[in-house]
């Protein structure tokens, strides 16, 4: 009889397992829309984090900065081409949480008042303002795509690391 309900419960548990699908989850599939494909990227102008700098020759602005260089390092890891919206933290978020744009950058830090339309990635750096307050800079994302989030945090990880 103990055998019986082993195997019930080991039968149970897979049951289950096999139930859930992997974790993290994307509930829009931004990492397998972005991966091959293109990262929708909005961009605020915010000192040396990201500057706009002037029109490239195809003819759309200029994104540069050191968050621009992450991104782009980013893309390249997930095969994916860089398409630049600019605009404001207020246009990018509510841009973000319509689902229009993949990864919002701008020298944001984790006291963002968009943390309501947006998920966090951790931090990855931080800095002092001129009134030596620290900030700790994160990127917005997607509310919710937990597997994009993941993805993007664990290439920040690497990307500090090796700074």
């Amino acid at each position: 009889m103990r055998r019986h309900t082993l195997v019930a419960v080991l039968l149970a548990g897979m049951m289950l397992v096999a139930g859930c699908g992997t974790y993290p989850a994307d509930p829009q599939g931004t990492l397998e829309k972005v991966r091959g494909g293109t990262l929708r990227v909005g961009a605020s102008p915010n000192g040396d984090w990201v500057r706009i700098s002037g029109q490239d020759t195809s003819g759309t602005e200029a994104v540069q900065g050191s968050e621009a260089e992450l991104v782009r390092q980013f893309a390249q890891t997930l095969g994916a081409d860089v398409e630049w919206t600019i605009g404001t933290e207020q246009v990018l978020a509510e841009e973000l949480k319509h689902g229009g744009l993949d990864l919002v950058i701008g020298g944001l830090d984790d006291k963002t008042p968009w943390s309501t339309h947006a998920g966090l990635t951790l931090p990855y750096g931080e800095s002092r303002d001129g009134r030596e307050s620290l900030h700790k800079h994160i990127m917005l994302v997607p509310m919710g795509e937990n597997a994009f989030l993941l993805e993007l945090d664990t290439f920040l990880k690497s990307a500090a690391a090796q700074a």
